[in-house]
């Protein structure tokens, strides 16, 4: 052929596909002159289900590219292309479907690769388009798209490791296409250095494999549900009526009067289930999960042991594996999907009043993420009625504010009690009336209604945890999860190395083993190094909340040498306010270091399964977080002030710093600035500014590194994405355990210091809206599409719940009766008021003290500060006075008080108990219309079967009839005919006796 002909040929259909096909491009092939004679790799496996040119393709036209490009014709690719053919994208939906547009891309496999730059540029001319074919390079024994070297380059250098890792793809992907998947590579992408594995599953896996894992799958019979009646029927259309504008928008929404029957899918029952559309009966997050499991059981034994596909990605032989998004959620001419109503009906912040859908959460995330935001919605809805009765109760306080009797005898001016200094030698007396503004906050906490308010909270945790399981169990019945049982998950890559460490350890001394397993006499060094890491935090924590109290101290004691008049009043408020915000950074680093540290010592503890894994990280990242946002509450509410000493024989710290006094009103205020700081801190910072700013931080980074690309590549980076490589750029699923922490953390925050701050329900409120938005938005926008798993219940995180619960009623009665002055006020008023009110209550808590006992260096510096010499000052505590015969020991007033505190602590943590007991027993964990529902549902699976039985004895019958009347017709036939009858058909042949 000359070199300025254009040379045209026509190839038959019956063609072999692996001389020709790794030289096409968009319907017209490029083929090199010795690229046609490429061998294929010896003992690659070819399968048939590769080859996938349409039937109705008569022929392929093949054309000599360089003589075009001789004669003048060289056009820009695009406009060659454009020319030639249609886009092919388009046809398999820009990655959504293999390359031949009807088979759906289930599961993506991502990995990195080196090839030269000559080889990606001629990749990028050569473009492998039109139909899944089967590469001829080594390294690609997949169809798809691949990278081809230009006549006489040499095939780029690998390294050892780059080696490996290609033939324990190769392998892998070979035990794939055994295990029934069907496999097209994608390597001429947008990415550089990144190629794409598309799996998908045929029909006969999916129902393989859905038989395997027990899949309930919606049947044909279609049955009633039972409807209310009467006056609840109206009641129920009346709130449907009310509740329309705050309904999302989606079908899965409404209300159904009927359900199809579900049973487990069996192929030898095919008949039972509706298979009009087999394309639609197996949704994708159903096709994704049972791609993830044989993902998960086929190993590759090319390594030193079997490695599935979790110990694949954490050896870099795949960087990536995830399900795709069903397409785009924003931009014109959008096809209609799940994403993209996510998006508007659900992960929108303008819907925030909206219910969520969550059964087209379920039906795209799959069951475990449906319940974690059907639990935090079923939360949300619970603060509601807690944040009410907070508001009304601080509503209370301020409007009892100026009845209030011990607070107007602390401001009261004309009373001159004159107290004792907060500090050696710097401070001097100063006057009660000047904690007035203190005396009149704390009231509105520390009032007859928080006492209420926390009886109530403690209802209300049982409530909202008997509310929740009801909730759960209707979910249960709605998604078909009832009589679900988790079978034991496949064991980790982890656990498989070490076991397979130990069996060859032993094979040197016996030449036959058992099946070895890890014992605790394996795990003792991963056991002894978690229980000296947690010790080693647990302290860490205690050793920062000290040194936070010292600087409290010593701040407390410089500020008191201030000249200013101004600066030694604001001393309190000052160094209250500056320790909270040291504790709350302190306290959103350590979390982050906590939760990694956690991570580790769960590592190597080395968990069976990813559930055993799951929870032994849930405990010890929980301990360790509940430690250190709590550490320094517990501080407050129950240490402070409480190891003091008296004016004169006070206790330091190492000889300098003395402990640090509760304000004159009490703790109980300080309590409620620690608790709203860190709450509010915690929530603002780390659960929205981090999700939101962290994400969107990622994401501008990608762009930058995409725009330096497209400087360098424009012509590439004008084609559209594909699916699976605008899904890689987004950020992997990392699980749920940091989505409920944050809300485990919060619960703990509502509930178990509600005493001292009512408001808590609400700001939990305000947060839990933003939340669910954020987190929707989130997954729907930002992450990876997550393998969807089965799961009945929320898991450990219902037993944490639950003790939280319990533990909140034992905090909230020693808040009430040592932190607040509840107990004092109620000793007071009815052993020790004269007239029955609380009139005295003031000067009876505080004790006497002559400035004549003063250690020596302790006494203030200044002693006329007030104008006047100072013989005797007060000081808050129950002792007994200076012209006593004990003087300064504990009086009889402090354990009279003391026992009444302890009295309280038992009959309210019991009586609140039993009322929590009461209301877990009164109400039924599973309602009445569910169980109703799940008989009725039992009673008509066993009529269908035993229909299906009957149907089979009749046609039997049928049968059997039919041969007794073929066989009397034998007897009684001629005798020139041979009878022929079969024993166990009963069947009769005849046959003239002449032929």
């Amino acid at each position: 052929m000359e070199k300025d002909e254009i040379h045209l040929r026509r190839l038959p259909a019956t063609a072999p596909w692996g001389q020709h096909a790794d030289s096409e491009f968009h319907g017209v092939d490029f083929l090199p002159e010795d690229l046609s004679e490429a061998p294929e790799e010896a003992g690659m496996k070819v399968n048939k289900k590769y080859s996938c040119l349409p039937a109705e393709e008569k022929g392929i036209h093949i054309i000599n590219i360089r003589a075009i490009e001789d004669i003048g014709y060289d056009q820009h690719e695009s406009t060659l292309l454009n020319s030639l053919s249609k886009n092919p994208d388009a046809d398999c939906k820009y990655g959504l479907y293999f390359r031949d547009g009807k088979r759906k891309v289930d599961y993506i496999l991502v990995y990195h690769y080196k090839r030269s730059s000559a080889g990606r540029t001629l990749a990028r001319r050569a473009q492998q388009n039109d139909a899944c074919v089967r590469s001829t390079k080594h390294d690609q024994p997949l169809p798809g798209k691949g990278v081809q070297l230009e006549m006489g380059e040499s095939e780029p250098h690998m390294d050892y490791h780059e080696d490996d890792k290609r033939f324990r793809r190769e392998e892998y992907e070979g035990n794939l296409v055994e295990a029934g998947l069907e496999l097209e590579r994608d390597e001429d992408t947008k990415i550089h250095g990144i190629g794409f594995v598309k799996i998908h599953a045929p029909w006969n896996v999916l129902c393989r494999e859905a038989e395997f894992l027990k899949l309930k799958m919606p049947t044909k019979k279609m049955y009633q549900i039972n409807q209310t009646h009467g006056l609840l029927k109206k009641i129920n259309s009346v709130i449907q009526k009310i509740t329309e504008p705050i309904q999302p928008k989606v079908a899965e929404h409404k209300p159904q009067t009927v359900k199809r029957l579900s049973y487990p899918f069996s192929r030898e029952k095919q008949h039972l289930f509706d298979l009009s559309d087999k394309d639609t009966f197996f949704d994708s997050k159903t096709r994704s999960t049972i791609v993830y499991e044989i993902l998960k059981r086929t190993t590759c034994t090319k390594a030193k042991y079997s490695m599935g596909i979790t110990s694949l990605l954490a050896n870099g032989v795949y960087s990536a594996a995830y399900p795709l998004h069903d397409g785009d959620y924003e931009g014109e001419n959008v096809e209609p999907n799940d994403r993209k109503l996510l998006c508007e009906e659900w992960a929108s912040y303008g819907v925030f009043y909206k219910y969520q859908p969550i059964d087209l959460v379920r039906k795209y995330f799959g069951e475990k993420i449906g319940l974690y935001f059907a639990w935090l919605g079923v939360y949300t809805q619970m603060l509601i009625p807690a944040s009410i009765v907070g508001i009304i109760v601080f509503l209370y306080g301020c409007a009892t504010v100026d009845e209030n009797i011990p607070s107007m005898e602390m401001c009261d001016q004309r009373n001159n009690i004159t107290m004792c200094p907060l500090c050696d030698k710097t401070c001097s007396y100063w006057k009660m009336s000047s904690a007035c503004a203190t005396a009149r906050a704390s009231h509105l906490f520390d009032n007859p209604a928080t006492v209420f308010f926390s009886v109530f909270m403690a209802l209300w945790a049982a409530t909202f945890m008997e509310h929740w399981k009801r909730k759960q169990m209707r979910l249960n019945y709605r998604w078909d999860l009832t009589g679900f049982e988790e079978e034991e998950d496949h064991p980790r890559a982890e656990y498989e190395a070490k076991v397979l460490e130990k069996s060859l350890r032993k094979e040197h001394k016996h030449k036959e083993t058992d099946k070895e397993k890890l014992t605790w006499k394996d795990r003792f060094p991963a056991y002894l190094t978690n229980f000296v890491g947690i010790i080693f935090m647990v302290g860490l924590t205690f050793a920062i909340v000290f040194g936070v109290i010292i600087y409290r101290i010593s701040t407390a004691a410089a500020l008191a040498i201030s000249s200013t008049p101004s600066g030694r009043s604001s001393v309190r408020v000052t160094v209250t306010a500056t320790a909270v915000i040291i504790n709350l950074v302190v306290i959103i680093i350590l979390d982050e270091v906590y939760g990694c540290i956690a991570r580790w010592l769960t590592q190597i503890e080395v968990p069976k399964t990813d559930k055993n894994f799951e929870e032994r990280l849930i405990f010890k990242a929980f301990l360790l977080k509940f430690v250190n946002a709590y550490t320094p509450i517990f501080y407050v509410a129950f240490f402070k002030g409480r190891f003091v000493g008296r004016p004169g024989d006070y206790v330091y710290i190492f000889h300098s710093f003395r402990m640090e006094e509760c304000a004159p009103g009490g703790c109980l205020m300080e309590l409620c600035i620690q608790l709203s700081i860190i709450m509010l801190g915690k929530q603002l910072i780390q659960n929205n500014l981090f999700e939101i700013g962290i994400p969107k931080m990622k994401k501008f980074i990608r762009y930058l590194k995409l725009k330096r690309r497209r400087s360098l590549d424009h012509e590439e980076h004008m084609k559209k994405k594909q699916r699976y490589e605008v899904d890689y750029n987004l950020e992997p699923f990392a699980g749920l355990t940091p989505e409920y922490m944050e809300m485990i953390i919060q619960f703990g925050f509502v509930t178990l210091f509600v005493a001292s701050f009512p408001l808590a329900p609400l700001f939990a409120l305000l947060n839990n809206i933003i939340e669910i938005r954020l987190d929707a938005k989130k997954f729907v926008t930002e992450l990876r599409r997550p393998v969807a798993v089965r799961a009945k219940d929320i898991g450990i995180w219902y037993n944490i719940l639950r003790g939280i619960g319990k533990l909140a009623v034992i905090i909230n009665a020693f808040v009430i009766s040592f932190t607040s002055d509840f107990i004092p006020r109620l000793v007071y008023l009815y052993m020790y008021s004269e007239n029955g009110t609380m009139h005295g209550f003031v000067n009876h808590t505080l004790s006497s003290f002559n400035v004549s006992d003063f250690q020596a260096g302790t006494a203030p510096n200044d002693p006329l500060d007030l104008g006047y010499e100072v013989q005797i000052c007060r000081y808050k505590d129950y002792r007994e006075p200076p012209w006593s015969e004990n003087k300064y020991d504990i009086s009889k007033d402090f354990w009279a008080v003391l026992a009444a505190r302890l009295a309280f602590v038992i009959v309210f943590q019991n009586l609140v108990m039993f009322m929590s007991e009461f209301v877990d027993w009164i109400i039924p964990d599973i309602p009445k219309d569910i169980s109703q529902q799940i008989h009725k549902e039992k009673v008509l699976m066993v009529e269908v079967f035993m229909r299906e039985e009957q149907g089979k004895l009749q046609m039997l019958e049928t049968w059997n009839d039919k041969d007794k009347k073929k066989g009397e017709n034998c007897n009684n036939h001629s005798p020139r005919l041979s009878r022929s009858c079969s024993g166990s058909l009963s069947s009769c042949h005849s046959y003239p006796l002449d032929v």
